[in-house]
């Protein structure tokens, strides 16, 4: 009865997240979704920027330090540890959602290309970005990264085996190519207002930090075979590094 249910909330959380991401990708966009980054005031121009700071400062927050060796350690005596993933995964959508329904749009533009060829660009750099980040976690096992291949486990009475390292296909061009993704979707837009820009800017430098918190896990788990990846492969763009087979 246990690994059903464990089973069922794993399911459920990660039709959330699909449910999530949809929306983010509106929301991010500009297409499809009642509530956008951008839009005009509806209030002062500070308070707006307050609100809109205090809610990525949240997201980041739990979206760092639950992903944390020392925070899941203790986190897994209150939730067991085949649903811990697929918990982190509910509290992000959680976190993510409560953004979405109360951001404050700016007004403001900082730019707008008009060429409809311009537009175009943008539109595909941005699905772009999307596909990488998607992509990403599918080399990297999907359903893993999600929380459904530990209650997949549980369901069968089967431990839990922690992911070896590797090194498939964009993980040989840079280390980070998830954060790469989103860094497209954030920034590809024909019409950047003032709000998607504060976005931006605060998700990218989120992102930088983030990075390194992820890194020095990943040297503790892997150790040597990591760090020489790293010596290897550049972070986040393809450049002064030769990206080699592993």
């Amino acid at each position: 009865m246990k690994r059903g249910l464990f089973f069922t909330y794993g399911v459920v959380v990660y039709a959330i997240f699909l449910g999530t991401l949809a929306y983010t990708a509106g929301f991010i966009g500009g297409f499809g979704v009642p509530t956008t980054l951008d839009g005009p005031a509806r209030g002062p121009l500070a308070a707006a920027l307050a609100v809109d700071l205090g809610l990525l400062a949240l997201f980041a927050v739990q979206h760092s330090v639950m992903a944390r060796r020392w925070f899941k350690e203790r986190w897994t005596r209150i939730v067991p540890a085949p649903i811990e993933r697929s918990t982190y995964v509910l509290f992000s959508c959680a976190a993510l959602g409560l953004l979405m329904w109360r951001w404050q749009p700016m007004g403001g533009l900082i730019w707008s290309v008009e060429p409809p060829a311009g537009r175009v660009v943008l539109r595909i750099l941005f699905a772009f970005g999307g596909a990488i980040a998607l992509t990403a976690t599918v080399l990297i096992n999907h359903f893993d990264l999600f929380g459904v291949r530990q209650v997949w486990l549980e369901l069968r009475g089967r431990p839990y085996t922690p992911l070896g390292f590797a090194t498939p296909s964009l993980y040989r061009v840079v280390r980070h190519p998830l954060h790469v993704g989103w860094l497209l979707v954030f920034w590809m837009t024909p019409t950047m207002t003032l709000a998607h820009l504060v976005f931006a800017l605060a998700t990218t430098a989120y992102i930088l930090v983030a990075v390194r918190l992820e890194e020095r896990d990943l040297v503790h788990h892997f150790g040597a075979t990591y760090e020489a990846y790293r010596r290897r492969v550049p972070m986040l763009f393809p450049l002064g590094r030769r990206a080699e087979k592993s």
